[in-house]
């Protein structure tokens, strides 16, 4: 299964990207076509958080634009949202330890062992720090 992070969200939503067509295309592929794919919550919170937040954007998205945006998104009948699964703390040590995570970097730690607990294969991301993360393959669609 592909799953889709914050990043690549945030490009599909945001017109004023420069890398918005290649992301509505890449999201729009996954929601129409017949192949399961995912969207861990906490990529969905944050999404919501930088689309509306005034000091990333000059303009940023309405709350009501960016909650019609997710809700658009769950529309598709193939996409499953992901969450904690019951042994989340094992795999998130495991994954802490592996890639000597610190900091702010514990989010993408969260991510990735939510994404490997639901059997994510690949995770569609800009971020370059998932490439740490033993057990998940991290790929840019934003670039060809």
């Amino acid at each position: 299964m592909i799953a889709v992070d914050t990043n690549v969200l945030v490009h599909a939503h945001r017109a004023d990207s420069p890398f918005h067509a290649k992301a509505v295309a890449v999201v729009r592929f996954l929601a129409e076509g017949a192949a399961p794919w995912a969207i861990p919550w906490s990529c969905v919170h944050e999404f919501f958080a930088k689309v509306t937040h005034p000091r990333i954007f000059a303009k940023p998205s309405e709350p009501e634009q960016a909650l019609h945006q997710i809700a658009c998104w769950q529309e598709s009948p193939t996409l499953t949202m992901l969450a904690e699964s019951t042994d989340h703390f094992t795999r998130l040590s495991t994954l802490v330890r592996a890639a000597r995570v610190t900091g702010p970097m514990v989010h993408d730690a969260r991510i990735a062992a939510i994404c490997m607990a639901h059997g994510v294969s690949v995770l569609l991301t800009a971020d370059r720090d998932f490439g740490r993360f033993p057990g998940l393959v991290a790929r840019n669609p934003l670039v060809t």
